[in-house]
């Protein structure tokens, strides 16, 4: 092997080991807590709401200002 290589590969192994032994980032990206628009769009739906009282709704809705609607029991 040559002396220039040997020196390269022995200069950046302890980098290399250095960066294995750090901690994974947490992740960034917070879960969502919310309604989707798609489920508050629904439910107003089933509420039979229109004009001012559907966009509130839909509005406290995303913003999770109103209760969630009871969900179903699915049959398996």
């Amino acid at each position: 092997m040559n002396r220039k290589t040997l020196l390269a590969v022995l200069a950046i192994l302890p980098l290399a080991a250095t960066r294995a032994s750090d901690p994974p980032s947490a992740p960034t990206a917070t879960p969502v807590k919310h309604p989707t628009l798609k489920s508050c769009n629904k439910e107003a739906t089933a509420k039979q709401l229109s004009g001012k009282q559907r966009e509130q709704f839909v509005k406290d809705c995303t913003a999770g200002k109103t209760p969630p609607a009871p969900q179903a029991p699915r049959a398996n």
